[in-house]
Protein backbone atom coordinates (compact mmCIF):
# COMPACT_ATOMS: atom_id res chain seq x y z
CA UNK A 1 0.00 0.00 0.00
CA UNK A 2 1.32 3.34 -0.87
CA UNK A 3 2.30 5.81 1.51
CA UNK A 4 1.97 9.11 0.34
CA UNK A 5 3.78 10.77 2.98
CA UNK A 6 6.96 8.76 2.27
CA UNK A 7 6.56 8.88 -1.62
CA UNK A 8 6.55 12.86 -1.17
CA UNK A 9 9.84 12.62 0.59
CA UNK A 10 11.58 10.30 -2.19
CA UNK A 11 10.80 12.59 -4.65
CA UNK A 12 13.68 14.18 -6.59
CA UNK A 13 14.66 17.07 -7.89
CA UNK A 14 15.17 16.98 -12.03
CA UNK A 15 18.48 17.77 -13.28
CA UNK A 16 17.06 21.29 -14.37
CA UNK A 17 15.61 22.05 -11.23
CA UNK A 18 18.88 21.13 -9.48
CA UNK A 19 21.25 22.89 -12.19
CA UNK A 20 18.83 26.38 -11.35
CA UNK A 21 18.87 25.44 -7.33
CA UNK A 22 22.89 25.79 -7.90
CA UNK A 23 22.82 28.88 -9.98
CA UNK A 24 20.43 30.38 -7.38
CA UNK A 25 23.01 29.48 -4.41
CA UNK A 26 26.17 30.22 -6.19
CA UNK A 27 27.34 34.32 -6.58
CA UNK A 28 27.33 34.99 -9.89
CA UNK A 29 30.62 36.49 -11.46
CA UNK A 30 30.69 39.94 -12.52
CA UNK A 31 29.56 40.30 -16.17
CA UNK A 32 32.14 41.75 -18.61
CA UNK A 33 31.96 44.85 -20.67
CA UNK A 34 32.65 45.03 -24.36
CA UNK A 35 32.41 48.65 -26.02
CA UNK A 36 31.98 49.85 -29.77
CA UNK A 37 33.68 53.14 -29.60
CA UNK A 38 33.57 55.50 -32.40
CA UNK A 39 34.80 58.95 -33.18
CA UNK A 40 31.31 60.07 -34.12
CA UNK A 41 27.81 59.32 -34.77
CA UNK A 42 27.27 57.29 -37.92
CA UNK A 43 30.45 55.19 -38.17
CA UNK A 44 28.15 51.96 -37.55
CA UNK A 45 28.71 51.20 -33.79
CA UNK A 46 25.30 50.65 -33.43
CA UNK A 47 25.24 48.37 -36.80
CA UNK A 48 28.60 46.19 -35.33
CA UNK A 49 26.61 45.91 -31.75
CA UNK A 50 23.72 44.09 -33.30
CA UNK A 51 25.97 42.14 -35.55
CA UNK A 52 27.82 40.90 -32.35
CA UNK A 53 24.19 39.93 -31.17
CA UNK A 54 23.62 38.17 -34.08
CA UNK A 55 26.77 36.29 -34.08
CA UNK A 56 26.52 35.21 -30.36
CA UNK A 57 22.68 34.06 -30.69
CA UNK A 58 23.79 31.79 -33.65
CA UNK A 59 26.42 30.33 -31.37
CA UNK A 60 23.80 29.43 -29.22
CA UNK A 61 23.96 32.44 -26.44
CA UNK A 62 21.14 33.95 -24.53
CA UNK A 63 21.09 37.45 -26.38
CA UNK A 64 18.18 40.64 -25.68
CA UNK A 65 18.51 44.10 -27.17
CA UNK A 66 17.71 45.88 -23.57
CA UNK A 67 18.18 48.81 -25.58
CA UNK A 68 18.81 50.00 -29.38
CA UNK A 69 18.48 53.63 -30.62
CA UNK A 70 17.98 53.58 -34.69
CA UNK A 71 17.70 57.56 -35.11
CA UNK A 72 15.38 56.27 -37.79
CA UNK A 73 17.87 54.22 -40.05
CA UNK A 74 16.47 51.41 -41.18
CA UNK A 75 19.31 49.13 -41.96
CA UNK A 76 19.68 49.46 -38.26
CA UNK A 77 16.08 48.69 -37.42
CA UNK A 78 16.13 45.70 -39.79
CA UNK A 79 19.17 44.29 -38.39
CA UNK A 80 17.20 44.28 -34.58
CA UNK A 81 14.94 40.98 -36.21
CA UNK A 82 15.47 38.18 -35.03
CA UNK A 83 16.90 39.49 -31.51
CA UNK A 84 14.56 39.21 -28.60
CA UNK A 85 13.59 43.24 -27.57
CA UNK A 86 13.11 43.52 -24.27
CA UNK A 87 10.16 46.45 -23.30
CA UNK A 88 11.30 49.91 -22.36
CA UNK A 89 10.25 51.63 -19.32
CA UNK A 90 7.97 54.66 -19.30
CA UNK A 91 8.74 58.13 -17.22
CA UNK A 92 6.24 60.55 -17.58
CA UNK A 93 8.05 64.17 -17.40
CA UNK A 94 6.85 67.20 -17.94
CA UNK A 95 3.87 66.16 -19.34
CA UNK A 96 5.68 64.22 -21.81
CA UNK A 97 6.62 60.03 -21.84
CA UNK A 98 9.91 59.51 -22.38
CA UNK A 99 10.91 55.95 -22.90
CA UNK A 100 14.06 55.00 -20.71
CA UNK A 101 15.74 51.17 -20.60
CA UNK A 102 14.02 49.24 -18.09
CA UNK A 103 17.07 47.55 -15.93
CA UNK A 104 15.03 45.82 -13.49
CA UNK A 105 13.34 43.76 -16.40
CA UNK A 106 17.05 42.65 -17.61
CA UNK A 107 18.07 41.97 -14.62
CA UNK A 108 14.79 39.94 -14.23
CA UNK A 109 14.91 38.04 -17.63
CA UNK A 110 18.74 37.38 -16.82
CA UNK A 111 19.91 36.70 -20.24
CA UNK A 112 23.88 36.02 -20.75
CA UNK A 113 24.17 38.84 -22.88
CA UNK A 114 22.37 42.30 -23.34
CA UNK A 115 23.18 45.10 -25.94
CA UNK A 116 22.70 48.47 -24.40
CA UNK A 117 23.37 51.40 -26.95
CA UNK A 118 24.51 54.85 -26.06
CA UNK A 119 26.98 53.97 -22.65
CA UNK A 120 26.77 57.67 -22.12
CA UNK A 121 23.07 58.47 -22.05
CA UNK A 122 22.21 60.77 -19.18
CA UNK A 123 18.60 59.04 -18.28
CA UNK A 124 15.16 61.26 -17.40
CA UNK A 125 14.83 62.74 -13.71
CA UNK A 126 12.67 59.76 -12.40
CA UNK A 127 14.86 56.98 -13.44
CA UNK A 128 16.68 55.07 -10.59
CA UNK A 129 20.28 56.20 -12.06
CA UNK A 130 21.29 59.63 -13.50
CA UNK A 131 23.55 57.73 -16.18
CA UNK A 132 22.73 54.35 -18.28
CA UNK A 133 26.38 53.69 -17.56
CA UNK A 134 25.15 53.00 -13.86
CA UNK A 135 22.74 50.76 -14.96
CA UNK A 136 25.04 48.93 -17.30
CA UNK A 137 27.41 48.39 -13.80
CA UNK A 138 24.04 47.36 -12.36
CA UNK A 139 23.20 44.54 -14.89
CA UNK A 140 27.01 43.52 -14.60
CA UNK A 141 26.95 43.14 -11.10
CA UNK A 142 23.90 40.59 -11.54
CA UNK A 143 26.23 38.87 -13.67
CA UNK A 144 24.99 39.77 -17.49
CA UNK A 145 27.65 40.83 -20.18
CA UNK A 146 26.91 44.02 -21.38
CA UNK A 147 27.93 44.60 -25.16
CA UNK A 148 27.33 48.39 -25.51
CA UNK A 149 28.49 51.73 -27.83
CA UNK A 150 30.36 55.41 -27.15
CA UNK A 151 31.48 58.43 -29.29
CA UNK A 152 34.71 59.84 -28.23
CA UNK A 153 33.51 63.15 -27.16
CA UNK A 154 31.53 61.75 -24.45
CA UNK A 155 34.73 60.51 -22.42
CA UNK A 156 35.33 63.06 -19.63
CA UNK A 157 39.09 63.71 -20.63
CA UNK A 158 38.54 64.59 -24.18
CA UNK A 159 34.81 66.48 -23.66
CA UNK A 160 36.25 70.23 -23.36
CA UNK A 161 38.92 69.65 -25.81
CA UNK A 162 36.20 68.49 -28.65
CA UNK A 163 33.55 70.94 -27.29
CA UNK A 164 36.85 73.43 -28.50
CA UNK A 165 37.27 71.71 -31.55
CA UNK A 166 34.00 71.71 -32.22
CA UNK A 167 32.29 74.30 -31.27
CA UNK A 168 29.70 72.41 -29.88
CA UNK A 169 29.19 71.65 -26.57
CA UNK A 170 29.22 68.44 -25.21
CA UNK A 171 27.06 67.97 -22.17
CA UNK A 172 26.20 64.03 -22.21
CA UNK A 173 29.91 62.86 -20.55
CA UNK A 174 31.28 59.44 -19.65
CA UNK A 175 33.91 58.88 -16.39
CA UNK A 176 37.13 57.66 -18.12
CA UNK A 177 37.21 55.28 -15.89
CA UNK A 178 34.46 53.12 -17.26
CA UNK A 179 35.83 52.43 -20.54
CA UNK A 180 39.11 52.57 -19.20
CA UNK A 181 37.93 49.17 -16.92
CA UNK A 182 35.93 47.84 -20.56
CA UNK A 183 36.98 43.90 -20.80
CA UNK A 184 37.38 44.95 -24.63
CA UNK A 185 37.22 48.16 -26.34
CA UNK A 186 36.73 47.86 -30.20
CA UNK A 187 37.36 51.06 -32.30
CA UNK A 188 34.74 51.37 -35.28
CA UNK A 189 36.90 53.21 -37.57
CA UNK A 190 35.57 54.71 -40.93
CA UNK A 191 37.81 57.94 -42.69
CA UNK A 192 36.51 61.46 -42.62
CA UNK A 193 35.85 61.55 -46.21
CA UNK A 194 33.45 58.31 -46.17
CA UNK A 195 31.69 59.55 -43.35
CA UNK A 196 30.60 62.70 -45.03
CA UNK A 197 29.33 60.34 -48.24
CA UNK A 198 27.70 58.72 -45.75
CA UNK A 199 26.02 61.54 -44.37
CA UNK A 200 25.32 63.21 -48.03
CA UNK A 201 23.55 59.74 -48.91
CA UNK A 202 21.11 60.28 -45.60
CA UNK A 203 22.22 57.18 -43.86
CA UNK A 204 23.09 58.85 -41.10
CA UNK A 205 20.63 61.62 -40.91
CA UNK A 206 17.22 62.88 -42.43
CA UNK A 207 18.57 64.90 -45.48
CA UNK A 208 17.36 68.20 -43.82
CA UNK A 209 19.44 67.62 -40.76
CA UNK A 210 22.77 66.57 -42.72
CA UNK A 211 22.84 69.84 -44.78
CA UNK A 212 23.33 71.13 -41.78
CA UNK A 213 25.90 68.99 -39.68
CA UNK A 214 27.60 68.23 -42.71
CA UNK A 215 28.39 72.59 -42.43
CA UNK A 216 28.60 72.18 -38.41
CA UNK A 217 30.31 69.02 -36.59
CA UNK A 218 30.61 67.09 -39.38
CA UNK A 219 33.72 69.29 -41.37
CA UNK A 220 36.60 67.24 -42.67
CA UNK A 221 39.09 68.91 -39.82
CA UNK A 222 36.64 68.21 -37.09
CA UNK A 223 36.46 64.91 -37.66
CA UNK A 224 39.75 64.25 -38.31
CA UNK A 225 40.89 65.78 -35.11
CA UNK A 226 37.88 63.55 -33.51
CA UNK A 227 39.50 60.45 -35.26
CA UNK A 228 42.81 61.33 -33.78
CA UNK A 229 41.58 61.70 -30.62
CA UNK A 230 39.81 57.88 -30.47
CA UNK A 231 43.04 56.10 -31.80
CA UNK A 232 44.49 57.43 -29.04
CA UNK A 233 42.52 56.21 -26.72
CA UNK A 234 42.34 53.22 -28.13
CA UNK A 235 45.90 52.90 -28.56
CA UNK A 236 46.28 53.53 -24.81
CA UNK A 237 43.92 50.70 -24.13
CA UNK A 238 46.23 48.64 -25.81
CA UNK A 239 49.12 50.02 -23.61
CA UNK A 240 47.02 49.16 -20.65
CA UNK A 241 46.83 45.41 -21.78
CA UNK A 242 50.29 45.13 -22.62
CA UNK A 243 51.35 46.49 -19.40
CA UNK A 244 50.33 42.54 -18.21
CA UNK A 245 52.90 41.28 -21.16
CA UNK A 246 56.36 39.75 -20.13
CA UNK A 247 57.85 39.28 -23.75
CA UNK A 248 60.30 36.23 -23.06
CA UNK A 249 59.28 35.60 -19.56
CA UNK A 250 60.73 38.71 -18.26
CA UNK A 251 61.46 42.53 -18.93
CA UNK A 252 58.20 45.13 -19.89
CA UNK A 253 56.30 44.98 -23.11
CA UNK A 254 57.16 48.60 -24.61
CA UNK A 255 53.70 50.36 -25.53
CA UNK A 256 52.10 51.12 -29.13
CA UNK A 257 51.84 54.91 -27.44
CA UNK A 258 54.19 57.54 -27.77
CA UNK A 259 54.92 59.60 -24.26
CA UNK A 260 57.95 61.68 -23.28
CA UNK A 261 59.24 62.90 -20.23
CA UNK A 262 62.12 65.18 -19.65
CA UNK A 263 63.86 65.80 -16.24
CA UNK A 264 64.69 68.65 -14.97
CA UNK A 265 65.76 70.90 -12.18
CA UNK A 266 66.53 74.48 -10.74
CA UNK A 267 69.30 74.53 -13.77
CA UNK A 268 69.58 76.19 -16.80
CA UNK A 269 70.53 72.81 -18.54
CA UNK A 270 67.07 72.34 -17.73
CA UNK A 271 65.70 74.49 -20.59
CA UNK A 272 67.26 72.86 -23.76
CA UNK A 273 66.36 69.71 -22.37
CA UNK A 274 62.46 70.81 -22.07
CA UNK A 275 62.59 72.65 -25.68
CA UNK A 276 64.05 69.32 -27.19
CA UNK A 277 61.52 67.00 -25.26
CA UNK A 278 58.78 68.98 -26.50
CA UNK A 279 59.84 69.20 -30.34
CA UNK A 280 59.93 65.69 -29.71
CA UNK A 281 56.61 65.14 -28.49
CA UNK A 282 55.03 67.48 -30.99
CA UNK A 283 56.99 65.47 -33.90
CA UNK A 284 55.21 62.11 -32.38
CA UNK A 285 51.75 64.02 -30.99
CA UNK A 286 52.49 62.55 -27.97
CA UNK A 287 52.23 63.78 -24.23
CA UNK A 288 54.97 65.40 -22.68
CA UNK A 289 55.69 64.57 -19.08
CA UNK A 290 57.84 66.98 -17.18
CA UNK A 291 59.77 64.91 -13.76
CA UNK A 292 61.40 66.83 -10.89
CA UNK A 293 62.99 64.29 -8.17
CA UNK A 294 62.98 65.43 -4.88
CA UNK A 295 65.40 64.63 -2.34
CA UNK A 296 66.00 64.66 1.07
CA UNK A 297 68.68 67.74 0.07
CA UNK A 298 65.90 69.48 -1.78
CA UNK A 299 64.87 70.71 1.43
CA UNK A 300 67.82 72.71 1.97
CA UNK A 301 67.21 74.33 -1.67
CA UNK A 302 68.24 78.12 -1.57
CA UNK A 303 65.91 80.49 -2.34
CA UNK A 304 67.44 81.13 -5.47
CA UNK A 305 67.24 77.81 -6.25
CA UNK A 306 63.91 77.44 -5.76
CA UNK A 307 62.97 80.36 -8.02
CA UNK A 308 64.83 79.00 -10.86
CA UNK A 309 62.95 75.69 -10.55
CA UNK A 310 59.86 77.01 -10.28
CA UNK A 311 60.90 79.07 -13.44
CA UNK A 312 61.40 76.07 -15.25
CA UNK A 313 58.36 74.55 -13.99
CA UNK A 314 57.03 77.29 -15.45
CA UNK A 315 58.70 77.08 -18.53
CA UNK A 316 57.77 73.50 -18.82
CA UNK A 317 53.98 73.76 -18.42
CA UNK A 318 54.11 76.77 -20.79
CA UNK A 319 55.37 74.51 -23.59
CA UNK A 320 52.57 72.01 -22.93
CA UNK A 321 53.84 69.73 -20.18
CA UNK A 322 52.34 67.48 -16.95
CA UNK A 323 54.84 68.35 -14.63
CA UNK A 324 55.59 65.84 -12.19
CA UNK A 325 57.41 66.06 -8.34
CA UNK A 326 58.17 62.85 -7.12
CA UNK A 327 60.37 61.50 -3.81
CA UNK A 328 63.07 59.13 -3.84
CA UNK A 329 66.32 58.81 -2.14
CA UNK A 330 68.26 58.99 -5.26
CA UNK A 331 67.35 61.04 -8.25
CA UNK A 332 68.07 58.05 -10.82
CA UNK A 333 65.43 55.69 -8.84
CA UNK A 334 62.96 58.50 -8.92
CA UNK A 335 63.07 58.82 -11.79
CA UNK A 336 63.09 55.15 -13.42
CA UNK A 337 59.82 54.11 -10.77
CA UNK A 338 58.62 57.62 -13.24
CA UNK A 339 59.12 56.40 -16.27
CA UNK A 340 58.20 53.08 -15.50
CA UNK A 341 55.02 53.62 -13.87
CA UNK A 342 53.62 56.21 -16.73
CA UNK A 343 54.72 53.94 -19.10
CA UNK A 344 57.31 56.47 -20.72
CA UNK A 345 59.21 55.65 -24.39
CA UNK A 346 61.35 58.46 -24.45
CA UNK A 347 63.34 60.29 -21.71
CA UNK A 348 64.75 63.26 -22.45
CA UNK A 349 67.90 64.36 -20.06
CA UNK A 350 70.46 67.30 -20.15
CA UNK A 351 73.90 65.94 -21.08
CA UNK A 352 76.63 66.61 -18.55
CA UNK A 353 79.62 64.98 -19.18
CA UNK A 354 81.26 65.37 -15.85
CA UNK A 355 79.66 67.28 -13.21
CA UNK A 356 76.47 66.14 -12.99
CA UNK A 357 72.75 66.93 -12.91
CA UNK A 358 71.04 67.44 -9.56
CA UNK A 359 71.99 63.54 -9.08
CA UNK A 360 71.19 62.85 -12.39
CA UNK A 361 74.73 62.11 -13.83
CA UNK A 362 75.87 60.99 -17.25
CA UNK A 363 76.70 57.96 -18.26
CA UNK A 364 74.99 56.76 -14.90
CA UNK A 365 71.95 57.95 -15.18
CA UNK A 366 71.02 56.99 -18.82
CA UNK A 367 73.11 53.54 -18.69
CA UNK A 368 70.82 53.02 -15.34
CA UNK A 369 67.80 53.97 -17.45
CA UNK A 370 68.62 51.58 -19.93
CA UNK A 371 70.23 48.91 -18.40
CA UNK A 372 66.82 48.58 -16.51
CA UNK A 373 64.54 49.81 -18.93
CA UNK A 374 65.52 48.77 -21.91
CA UNK A 375 62.36 49.84 -24.18
CA UNK A 376 62.97 53.31 -23.49
CA UNK A 377 64.51 55.36 -25.61
CA UNK A 378 67.06 58.14 -23.76
CA UNK A 379 68.27 61.16 -25.46
CA UNK A 380 70.49 63.52 -23.95
CA UNK A 381 70.49 67.13 -24.85
CA UNK A 382 73.74 69.41 -24.52
CA UNK A 383 73.04 73.07 -22.81
CA UNK A 384 75.08 75.08 -26.05
CA UNK A 385 72.91 73.25 -28.81
CA UNK A 386 74.84 69.84 -29.55
CA UNK A 387 73.23 66.88 -30.03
Amino acid sequence: MADPERDALDVRPTADEMLARIHAETPSPRGRLRVYLGMAPGVGKTYKMLEEGHRRLDRGTDVVIGFVETHGRSVVAALQDGLEILPRRHIEYRGVTVEEMDTDAIIARAPVVVLVDELAHTNVPGSVHEKRWQDVEAIRDAGIHVVSTCNVQHLESMADAVATITGAPVNERLPDEVLEAADEVELVDMSPHALRQRMKHGNVYPPDRAAVALERFFTEPNLTALRELALRFVAGHVDEELEEITPGGGGRARGVTERVAVAIDESQRSRPALRRAAAIAAALHAPLLAIVVETPHAEHRSFDSERDLRENLDYAEDLGAEVVRTEATKPVEGLIDMISRRRITHVVLPYEPSTGFAGFRRPATSDEVLSRLPSVEVHLVADDGRR
